[in-house]
């Protein structure tokens, strides 16, 4: 009979952490936020469950747990959770890539047709009492530009496609994505300055790795077209943000839609707030409801796999970040 001591770094409060009820009964569960609460149990257990604690917490137990076969990460991106002891261990990483991505692809098209169909202007209009003709654009036959196509650039393809749109992206492995139907073409990643070029949205999905960090500055934005859109789904720390900030404020793009940032929350006074070409999403743009359910969901499913000895979803390629 298979059984596991589950080791679960989290609020031990939050409400999703009921949906581990659905574990095999013979599951040992410790659920906590504070290093004692893990010291009896660490030298045990089989399997971690990192649910959004502090990076270094989560190193202090890992350490803790020299039995460890397989550590799990609610979140799609392992940023927060990657430390030199776990990339080089032999323990598999998995995270929640996937889970997120729908709601993503959903707001990248939200923001694509905020800035073709002019809705704040509508909006500001409509407060304004004003009566007044505009012309509006159509996604139809527009190219987006998607930056790192994984989970999250599939679904924006996927939904652009419906609309009639040209899809061009750029990834690690592009032989990867030969013969995929959503896309008309694909650049290795030396080829991103000429895809956001032909851009008119670029959406990046990527996530933060020491590769990936300021992978977008002033030189790529310089070669986006003027009225061009300019959105972020991925991490913050990708875009040197303070270049963004200069070509948004010189109207050398036509406008953003974020939803990630270099600092999180988004300073008192920060210049996003106040420019009329941006849209900003306060790192919500995947907090459908349930969402904190649907990772945890996940992880039951891949714990089942892992109790039968199968192998696991979503393996985090520790070594290249995600």
């Amino acid at each position: 009979m298979f059984s596991s001591t589950l080791l679960v770094l989290s609020n031990p409060t939050a409400s999703h952490l009921r949906l581990l009820d659905r574990l095999p009964a013979e599951t040992r569960i410790i659920t906590g936020d504070k290093i004692e609460i893990f010291r009896d149990a660490a030298g045990e257990a089989d399997a971690m469950l990192n649910g959004f604690v502090k990076l270094d917490l989560f190193r202090e137990v890992f350490l803790m747990a020299p039995k460890l076969r397989w550590v799990h990460s609610l979140s799609a991106g392992v940023e927060n959770t990657l430390f030199p002891e776990l990339v080089e261990s032999p323990v598999p990483l998995t995270n929640a890539r996937g889970v997120f991505s729908r709601s993503l692809g959903e707001f990248a098209i939200t923001a694509a047709l905020y800035f073709d169909k002019k809705i704040a202007q509508m909006k500001r209009q409509q407060q304004g009492g004003v009566w007044a003709s505009m012309e509006v654009e159509e996604l139809y036959g527009k190219t987006m530009g998607i930056v790192s196509y994984g989970s999250i650039g599939r679904c924006c393809a996927h939904l652009a496609k419906a609309f009639g749109m040209r899809v061009v992206a750029t990834r690690r492995q592009p032989e990867l994505s030969a013969g995929d139907p959503l896309l008309d073409e694909v650049f290795a990643p030396a080829g991103l300055g000429e895809m956001m070029a032909q851009s008119d949205f670029v959406v990046v999905c990527s996530p933060l790795t020491p590769g990936t960090r300021g992978m977008i500055g002033a030189a790529e934005l310089a070669r986006m077209k003027p009225e061009a859109v300019f959105m972020n789904v991925g991490r913050g720390p990708v875009v040197v943000e303070s270049a963004l900030i200069q070509v948004l404020q010189e109207g050398r793009i036509r406008g953003a839609a974020l939803d990630v940032f270099e600092q999180e929350p988004l300073p008192t006074g920060h210049p996003f707030y106040s420019m009329e070409n941006v849209l900003l999403s306060p790192h919500s743009a995947d907090h459908v409801p349930g969402w904190s359910d649907s990772s945890i969901e996940f992880f039951v499913k891949n714990f089942e796999r892992y109790s039968k000895g199968q192998p696991l979803e979503n393996l985090v390629d520790k070594k290249a970040g995600y």
